[in-house]
């Protein structure tokens, strides 16, 4: 009979990526306010380096259960929703790129292709999965599905800045193409179909990630703030509003990982109100950058809070019911 340890292993979820995916956007974001906010200090670089080594105990934990445990690992590959986390992993290496543009172009280019390909061959493969599927359902369906091909939208922030600019542009059609097509099934599934389970609601946060990285890659690929920008930029502001509306909502249900879902998206708004205050000088927002990198901090101590009482309490890498 397999000991506890084991059984661990063999549960540990590929759905712990949105841990690392929270703490590296987390570092992002402090990166991105020592300028934008002026901070006296610098503080980004404790949780970058310690994200990195959490980054190697995964890949590490990860390849024992994929040789230990490789039916568990196809299993959850050939999951309608846990799929959508493998693609992180790409999001992480692109992030990792934008982070170390100021710092070390050449290791930030390294960085940025590693993401590039993996990114799109995540996109490709996961494609190729939905379209000859034969066992998802429309109650499959929730935001985490913008993760794999939505995703594409982060390829031009480092990309544009290292000369790539039509691969970018490549990245950034397809992203916003299928943004709007997932958005529009999304909310058709959220409206009319069956609420989403307590463990997905979390995932509700997702949808305002999509327009604001891609408003940060936009401005990256085009230098300014134009109509198209401005209709992304506000978008992203009318979903964190309604989003956040529901904060009653989310009070109410148990601890999961998906917890994390509450992280990057937040992160992403955040950068890119940053941007907005680089670009225009506007108080209005500086004010927002100031309250949502504090709001980002509240998050990110919460969910790490309870993430670490799970884990001292065996609440999660269990068997799932």
């Amino acid at each position: 009979m397999p000991s506890p340890e084991q059984n661990r292993l063999k549960n540990f979820p590929v759905n712990f990526l949105a841990v690392l995916l929270g703490l590296m956007g987390y570092s992002l974001a402090l990166q991105k306010a020592e300028h934008a906010l002026h901070f006296p200090v610098s503080i980004y670089s404790p949780f970058l380096y310690f994200t990195l080594f959490l980054f190697a105990v995964f890949i590490l934990i990860y390849l024992l259960k994929c040789i230990k445990y490789p039916q568990e690992v196809r299993n959850e590959f050939n999951h309608p929703i846990k799929i959508n986390f493998y693609p992180i992993l790409a999001k992480l290496f692109l992030i990792l790129g934008i982070i170390y543009l100021p710092l070390n172009m050449q290791l930030s280019k390294y960085f940025w292709i590693t993401g590039a390909l993996l990114q799109l061959f995540f996109s490709v493969v996961i494609m190729y999965i939905w379209i000859r599927h034969t066992k998802f359902e429309i109650h499959h369906l929730n935001p985490a599905w913008f993760i794999p091909i939505v995703g594409n939208v982060l390829v031009p922030i480092a990309g544009s800045q290292h000369g790539f600019i039509e691969i970018s542009w490549f990245f950034f059609s397809i992203g916003i193409v299928m943004w709007i097509t997932l958005f529009t099934i999304v909310f058709n599934r959220i409206i009319f179909h069956n609420p989403l389970p307590n463990k997905l609601l979390p995932t509700f946060f997702i949808l305002f990630a999509p327009p604001a990285i891609a408003f940060i890659a936009y401005v990256n690929l085009t230098g300014a703030i134009d109509p198209f920008a401005r209709v992304l930029y506000y978008t992203a502001f009318f979903l964190f509003i309604i989003v956040f509306s529901q904060a009653g909502l989310y009070s109410k249900i148990q601890f999961y990982i998906s917890w994390w879902a509450y992280t990057f998206p937040t992160v992403a708004f955040t950068v890119a109100t940053m941007l907005m205050l680089h670009k225009t000088g506007f108080l209005f927002f500086r004010m927002a950058s100031y309250c949502l990198i504090t709001l980002l901090t509240l998050i990110m101590i919460y969910v790490t809070y309870r993430t670490l009482k799970a884990i001292k309490h065996i609440e999660i890498c269990i068997e799932e019911e």
